[in-house]
Formats: structure tokens, C-alpha cells, sequence
């Protein structure tokens, strides 16, 4: 697929870009190379190929889930004016 200088002039239009006619050239260059570089890797025969989620085979060390630290819910709502169910109440703000 190829751009032409009209294609770049109507993305730069919906993109809201000013662009005069150099950088509308140099612009229409870079994209031809994006729209190349990814014509070139649809040619591949990808065909068996797994997908993957990274390029490298990476594991990630997990620790076993376990409760490192006490319940304090009880001291913490101790001093709190109104609780319950484990709940702090707090005034109505909105009617």
C-alpha cells in the first residue's frame, strides 16, 4: 500500500496538523516506510506459530499467599463515632 500527497493531507486535516509541503513530503515518506515495514512482516508465514505474550519464555516468582499480619479492624473503629456491621456510618451528604 502506498500513500499520496492527497492521502497525507487529508490525515493531517483530520488529525488538526498544519503541515507545509516539505513536511507533508517528509511525512508521506515516513508513512510509505510504516505501510512497507508492515507489508513485510504480513509476508512472513506465520502459519503454526503459537502466540505469544512476550518475546522471551519469562516465569514470575510467586510467594505463597498467606495472612502476614493480625486483624486490627476493631482498634481502628474503636474511636469512630458510629459503626456497624464492620462499617463506618457517615452523615447523608446528598438528598
Amino acid at each position: 500500500m502506498s500513500l499520496t500527497h492527497e492521502d497525507v493531507r487529508r490525515i493531517a486535516t483530520l488529525a488538526r496538523l498544519e503541515l507545509d509541503e516539505a513536511e507533508s513530503a517528509a511525512m508521506l515518506e515516513q508513512l510509505n516506510q510504516v505501510f512497507g515495514l508492515i507489508e513485510t512482516l504480513k509476508a512472513v508465514d506465520t502459519a503454526g506459530v503459537e502466540p505469544m505474550t512476550h518475546a522471551q519464555a519469562l516465569s514470575l516468582r510467586l510467594r505463597d499467599d498467606v495472612v502476614t499480619e493480625q486483624d486490627h479492624r476493631d482498634e481502628y473503629q474503636r474511636p469512630a463515632p458510629a459503626v456497624e456491621q464492620g462499617l463506618y456510618l457517615v452523615p447523608k451528604v446528598l438528598e
